[in-house]
């Protein structure tokens, strides 16, 4: 397993890259990876069930995305808010940041804002003149490689059609090919990950272990805490899945699940934050199969599924899926590794 942010790097064509959804979300092909027989399959992903088996059990990401991307009054500032800390007191991001250093002013909905304080990532605390609802008049936080503004259909699409605890600022991207009619045919959970603007923050470090993730806050429910221990096996909706189970995974015991044939980690209700970075060798204790997108090149999630699926197989599969003309990234088609 290799530890070198470069081996995890690829070149995928501008063209794969997928700019807006499919007409129907459930239309979207599959990848299903056999990590036992090193073997490939190309389906779709309305094929999802067939390879579910009696007892296995979906866990997905309940969050939902806020409409934080938000303008300067002339247009001239972008401004995601991440975070309110208090009564007209945010915490946002700025683009670009060299027009808004400490004391610089400008306007959204006719009410100054004034740059208090820049932090050390480069968030800004951002002071309003008096409360404003910023939401109100949000747009969806779509990824910097979509290349464009969200407009009313991404309201809907950007958005899985389980999300029900606002606090995202980016979408779970692989719960987006469930529709509301196909998800009750699969027995399912929920847990919560509210993704964080660092979901898209590189890796500079060359080597992975100097590299230091953002802390992300999740909820496990008792409701969804007793179905997973009873599951025969987790399929895990999404990388944010991943990171919140093998979270509370580290922190309780082994133990002998119900019709389980291994040791599996307990998962106990609990509200918290992760920061967990999973690269390879990475010891899975709460998942057994992932369904997830096809991810960019030297990304956090990118090494997390290396680390499930084997680098080596893994890179086989994109460089499959790029020949196969896969769409690529949040808008695009999936993967399924059992």
């Amino acid at each position: 397993m290799s530890l070198r942010l470069s081996d995890y790097d690829y070149q995928l064509p501008e063209k794969l890259i997928a700019k807006r959804p499919l007409p129907v979300r459930d239309e979207s092909r599959m990848m299903v990876l056999n990590r036992g027989s090193r073997t490939i399959e190309h389906r779709q992903f309305r094929d999802l069930k067939t390879f579910l088996r009696p007892a296995d059990l979906l866990v997905l990401n309940n969050t939902r995305v806020l409409p934080a991307r938000r303008f300067s009054d002339d247009h001239a500032i972008e401004f995601p808010f991440l975070e309110k800390l208090g009564s007209a007191r945010w915490k946002g991001l700025v683009k670009p940041g060299k027009k808004m250093r400490v004391g610089a002013t400008t306007k959204i909905d006719n009410v100054e804002l004034r740059v208090e304080e820049i932090l050390a990532e480069g968030e800004r605390i951002l002071v309003l003149d008096q409360d404003v609802d910023v939401y109100a008049r949000g747009s969806m936080p779509l990824p910097p490689y979509i290349g464009r503004v969200s407009d009313h259909a991404d309201d809907e699409r950007y958005q899985t059609v389980f999300a029900q605890q606002p606090g995202a600022l980016a979408a779970p991207t692989a719960g987006l090919h469930f529709t509301a009619e196909r998800l009750p045919e699969i027995p399912h959970t929920f847990i919560t990950l509210h993704v964080g603007a660092g979901t898209f923050r590189p890796v500079h470090s060359e080597n992975l272990a100097e590299h230091r993730m953002h802390s992300e806050s999740f909820s496990i429910s008792a409701e969804a805490a007793a179905r997973i221990n009873e599951a025969k096996q987790i399929v895990a909706v999404g990388t944010t899945t991943v990171r919140v189970l093998e979270t509370a995974a580290q922190k309780t015991r082994p133990f002998k699940a119900v019709n389980f044939s291994g040791a599996r980690a307990e998962i106990a209700a609990q509200t918290g934050e992760t920061d967990l970075f999973i690269y390879p060798p990475f010891d899975f204790r709460a998942i057994g199969a992932l369904l997830t997108n096809f991810h960019l090149p030297r990304s956090t999630l990118l090494m997390l599924v290396s680390a499930f699926a084997g680098r080596e197989f893994l890179f086989r599969a994109y460089g499959e899926a790029i020949r196969e003309r896969y769409r690529f990234y949040s808008y695009g088609d999936c993967m399924l590794i059992l």
